[in-house]
């Protein structure tokens, strides 16, 4: 995904959700996306979240890159891609249209309160209009045992 902070720089923001849960599992917004970084961040989710069978993303440099696709075939995660001129399937809202960024650092923590929202509050038909993380629920259950604990 692409777009621009005021001053007209532009900065690109990679989106990963899962698709079975709907989770936001990752929004990381950078002046520059390469394969190199979409590798990190998938190496920290596969290690926190488990490796998939597959990755379903556009034809974006980042992700059709012979350097991800090697790292993916030597996990054996299958890549999966969008077709060219099918925006509907790519998986996530606009995120920032409303806004005016100023920064960087200012889209960066636009997106996490978005993504926060996204996974806790929103609901979603596929999940029976429940939001997708566990932490939606699990929050105040936890808060009601700490309260009664202290």
């Amino acid at each position: 995904m692409h777009e621009r902070t005021h001053d007209g720089r532009a900065y690109r923001v990679l989106v990963i959700i899962d698709e079975f849960t709907r989770e936001c599992l990752a929004l990381e917004a950078a002046r520059k996306l390469n394969s190199d970084e979409v590798i990190h961040t998938l190496t920290e989710l596969f290690c926190s979240k488990g490796k998939p069978e597959y990755i379903r993303s556009d034809n974006g440099a980042e992700f059709t890159a012979k350097t991800v696709k090697s790292w993916l075939g030597e996990l054996e995660v299958a890549p999966l891609y969008i077709k060219r001129g099918s925006p509907w399937e790519n998986g996530y809202d606009k995120l920032l249209n409303r806004e005016q960024i100023n920064t960087l650092r200012e889209a960066q923590v636009l997106l996490e309160q978005w993504r926060r929202h996204y996974n806790t509050r929103r609901p979603h038909s596929s999940l029976g209009y429940k939001p997708p993380a566990p932490e939606a629920t699990m929050g105040t259950i936890t808060q009601t045992v700490l309260a009664k604990l202290t």
